[in-house]
Order: C-alpha cells, then structure tokens, then sequence
C-alpha cells in the first residue's frame, strides 16, 4: 500500500472513533435529561436507557449544520402502562423534551 492509502486508512478511523466517542456523550447528555424530567413529572422511566431512533442534518441558531437526534424511552405513571418520551437534541444541546400524553395517578 502507499503511504497516501495508510494515512486516508487512518484519517477514517480516527474519524469514526471520534464520531462514536461523541456519540456516546451525547447519549448519557439525553439520558441524564429524560431521568430528570421524568422525576420532575413524577413518573418512572422504565429500561433505565435511551435509544437513538432518528438522526438528519439541521442548522443550529447560529447557522452551523449540526447533527439533530431523537432519543426515545418509556416511563410509566401508573406501573401498568407504558409510554414513550423523547429527548430531542441538535449538537448537544437539548432542544425538547416531550413526553406521549398519560394517565396521571
């Protein structure tokens, strides 16, 4: 191999570690906000995890392309049903957080 296809090889890799690294922070960042605002609504999240279930390109206020995700989880209010909720974020800043409508006890 030439030394061009070594240091592309490596350029990809460190590309995609670093893209999961981040990733990685930004879904403790979405869980740490679902487990505080399920216990500022009074319901428990259930699994204890989040799931990255959308990812597109947006702009932020700025004008900057950011990555935008939705991460989803479930709570309940009652313990007999569940629901879901979502974090959603642009970069890692959280834009929303919205929970499916529910029983309150």
């Amino acid at each position: 191999m030439s030394d061009l296809t070594v240091v592309i090889w490596c350029f990809a890799l460190i590309a995609i570690g670093y893209y999961w690294w981040r990733a990685l922070q930004t879904k403790d960042l979405a869980f740490a906000a679902a487990v505080r605002h399920c216990r500022e609504m009074d319901v428990q999240m259930l699994d204890q995890s989040v799931y990255l279930r959308r990812l597109w390109f947006k702009r932020n206020s700025s004008g900057a392309l950011s990555l935008w995700r939705a991460f989803y989880f479930e709570f309940t209010s009652t313990g007999e049903d569940r629901y879901s909720g979502r974090v959603i974020m642009l970069g890692r800043r959280i834009e929303a957080i919205q929970l499916d409508p529910h029983r309150v006890h």
